[in-house]
């Protein structure tokens, strides 16, 4: 039984929170969990959701996450036991070192993404590896659904189903309605700079760039029917390249409606996409935090939201000598999970496999000394918990 801390207090912390918080009711796993943020009101808010509808009280506090030494001094304070980072991916690396400093388990959903450029990638989180491990500590990485649990979907596949995997597509689909003609179902920041970024994908030994979702199909997803899918890279992609070496080719694709292509364009064209500064009536500004300032606050979308997503992954190779193709997927209805948590269905599918990454931590079921992705676990363990938690996954044969 464990002291749970959670840094954050969006969406998919207020999700996280409250499946911790059903965990710990239940007597499992959480011994006590403190909710942190730089705003405190917002986790006080989370908090009385909670135990109006969980019934069992967590403690709230303020941290700046980008400040090393706050955290770790929290981590000490409270003795907590893990940190769950559901903060922004620019505040990986200071959460990181903040539990390197107070020595506890590391449990975060995205990789780092450094704000000043487009890159995101897990080589300075991977480069931690060495100081986690010579401190007898655990980092996890990617704990939500992609990545997160298209990770632990491949690792299912390669360790029950194939003998061998070659190609993997992942396919990422938010059927979901908010009503607005323009607005971003997490972050706008993070959610805007990665659509905008150039595509990437594995084949053949070597990574492919492509123009951003220059490269596009139709897919027949179950439940919600065709949509128009687009290439993107996604860090998942590199994780399970370097741990599924067999792999010839890796691609991931997410759908997007006809409203949010053409404002995204417009907004781009007009370079409100920008994230260098520029300067306006002698005041310097990002053009895209600015922006990130007007568009509806992505929290707000639960009761808006109808519809359902499908995030799933098509995975090709040989079993017994013989061609084999499966699609492992999930549907999710958006007022389900608002009607349970208080969020719509984007932040249900990242906090439920956060909280599940941190509980299996918690438990000891998963455990090592160093940073590691999701994909070199037993995944047997996750895919039960999701059936147990909300997310029940399904499998169809394909014909190769």
């Amino acid at each position: 039984m464990k002291h749970l801390l959670i840094i954050g207090a969006g969406g998919v912390s207020r999700v996280a929170t409250v499946k911790s918080a059903m965990t710990m009711a239940k007597g499992e796993a959480f011994s006590k969990i403190t909710l942190a943020s730089r705003t405190k009101s917002k986790c006080d808010e989370i908090a009385a959701f909670i135990k109006e509808r969980v019934g069992v009280d967590i403690a709230t506090a303020e941290v700046n996450a980008d400040d090393i030494a706050a955290v770790a001094d929290l981590i000490k304070e409270i003795k907590a036991d893990l940190l769950l980072n559901l903060a922004l991916p620019y505040q990986d690396l200071t959460l990181m070192d903040a539990c390197l400093k107070a020595g506890i388990p590391y449990i975060d959903t995205a990789n780092y993404e450094h704000p000043d450029t487009a890159h995101f990638e897990y080589k300075e989180q991977w480069a931690r590896h060495d100081k986690f491990k010579d401190a007898g500590l655990m980092a996890l990485l990617g704990s939500g659904f992609d990545p997160g649990v298209t990770n632990v979907f491949c690792a299912y596949a390669k360790q029950n189903l194939f003998d061998e995997i070659t190609e993997i597509d992942i396919l990422d689909c938010n059927a979901g309605d908010h009503g607005y003609p323009f607005a971003t179902n997490f972050n706008p920041e993070i959610n805007l700079r990665e659509v905008s970024a150039k595509g990437r994908y594995y084949e053949n030994g070597k990574w492919i760039e492509t123009e951003p979702l220059s490269e596009h199909f139709s897919w027949d997803y179950p439940k919600v029917g065709e949509r128009e899918s687009y290439l993107m890279y996604h860090e998942e992609l590199e994780s399970l390249v370097k741990n599924i070496p067999s792999l010839k080719r890796i691609r991931f694709f997410m759908t997007f409606g006809e409203s949010y292509l053409r404002h995204m364009k417009c907004l781009e064209n007009v370079g409100m996409l920008r994230i260098d500064e520029v300067e306006h009536n002698g005041v310097k500004i990002v053009p895209i935090q600015f922006l990130k300032t007007l568009l509806p606050d992505p929290a707000t979308l639960g009761a808006r939201t109808k519809g359902r997503t499908n995030i799933g992954c098509v995975i090709s190779g040989s079993k017994d000598g013989k061609p084999r193709k499966v699609y492992i997927y999930n549907v999710c209805q958006h007022e389900d999970c608002y009607a349970e948590t208080g969020a719509q269905a984007v932040s249900y599918t990242t906090g439920v496999p956060a909280m599940i990454g941190a509980k299996l931590v918690a438990k000891g079921i998963w455990a090592g000394n160093g940073v590691f992705n999701m994909e070199e676990f037993e995944a047997k363990p996750f895919m039960d918990e999701l059936n147990a938690n909300g997310l029940p996954w399904e499998m169809i044969e394909m014909p190769c």
